[in-house]
C-alpha cells in the first residue's frame, strides 16, 4: 500500500510539519562615536626648594625651660631665636657668640650640659648663610637637652668648640669634611671620611650624584683608569 503522506509529515500519524520561519537580517548597527580624547591637564610648575627649616616658636602655653631663660638673662644678644620642634628646644645663635654660649650652658649651674652628643649641620643652598651646624647638648645632672644652632655661610668662619667639649674634634670634622663648613681654630681639622684628595663635600645639596665632575663616566672601568692615573705616573718615576 503506498504512503500518501507528502514529504515532511509524520507517517503515522499523518501531520503535516509547519515549514520553519524564516530569519530575518538584522540591520546593521551604526558604530558608536570614537571618545573624544581628553586634554592633558597643563603641566605645573615644580615646587620652589624651601629655603631653610621652618623653626617654629613655642606654643604660647608652653613655658620656656630655666636654662634657656638663664642663657638669654646671661648672655646679652646671644640668642636671635627660640624654637620648639617635637618635644626639642633649640636656640640660634650667631657665630661670633658660641663660644660664649658654650661656655656659659657648659658651667652655669642651672644649665650644666657637660656633654656634646653631636655635631652636625644642614644644607640650604638658596639661603646667602646656607648652613645651619647644629650642636646636640645634654646635662648628665640634670638630663635636660638642648640644641644650639649656627648660621653660616660658605666662607664664614665658625669657631671650634673643642676647648669647651673635647669630644667635639672629630665630630667637627666630619662636619667640615662633609659639608665643607669654615671651622676655625681646631686643632686637627682635616678630613675624617673622604680621602684627602677627594674633590668637593658629599653632603652639600649641590653635590653631583655620580660624584666630583671629572669622575662623571658611565664606565666604571675608564673611572678606575682615570683615578690610576697618579698611582701609575708615580710607578713610572720610581
Amino acid at each position: 500500500m503506498a504512503d500518501e503522506t507528502k514529504p515532511g509529515g509524520d507517517p503515522a500519524s499523518g501531520s503535516k510539519e509547519k515549514p520553519l520561519p524564516e530569519a530575518k537580517a538584522e540591520a546593521p548597527k551604526a558604530a558608536a562615536p570614537a571618545a573624544k580624547p581628553k586634554p592633558k591637564p597643563a603641566a605645573k610648575a615644580p615646587p620652589e626648594p624651601p629655603k631653610g627649616p621652618t623653626d617654629p616658636a613655642p606654643p604660647e602655653d608652653l613655658e620656656v625651660p630655666g636654662y634657656v631663660t638663664a642663657l638669654q638673662q646671661a648672655v646679652s644678644g646671644a640668642v636671635l631665636h627660640v624654637t620648639y620642634w617635637v618635644g626639642d628646644w633649640s636656640v640660634i645663635v650667631p657665630a661670633d657668640k658660641l663660644l660664649e654660649v658654650a661656655r656659659f650652658l657648659r658651667d652655669n649651674p642651672d644649665t650644666e650640659f657637660d656633654y656634646c652628643s653631636d655635631i652636625t649641620a644642614t644644607d640650604w643652598p638658596p639661603r646667602e648663610q646656607r648652613f645651619d651646624v647644629i650642636y646636640c647638648l645634654y646635662s648628665t645632672r640634670h638630663r635636660h637637652r638642648l640644641r644650639v644652632k649656627v648660621r653660616a655661610g660658605e666662607e664664614d668662619p665658625v669657631p671650634s668648640v673643642t676647648d669647651v667639649w673635647s669630644g667635639a674634634n672629630w665630630l667637627e670634622r666630619e662636619v667640615y669634611d662633609q659639608f665643607g663648613v669654615n671651622i676655625v681654630n681646631h686643632p686637627d681639622l682635616r678630613r675624617i671620611l673622604m680621602p684627602d684628595e677627594w674633590q668637593g663635600h658629599p653632603q652639600r645639596k649641590d653635590y653631583p650624584l655620580e660624584g666630583p665632575g671629572e669622575y662623571l663616566m658611565e664606565n666604571p672601568q675608564e673611572w678606575l683608569k682615570l683615578w690610576n692615573l697618579p698611582d701609575e705616573a708615580d710607578a713610572e718615576i720610581e
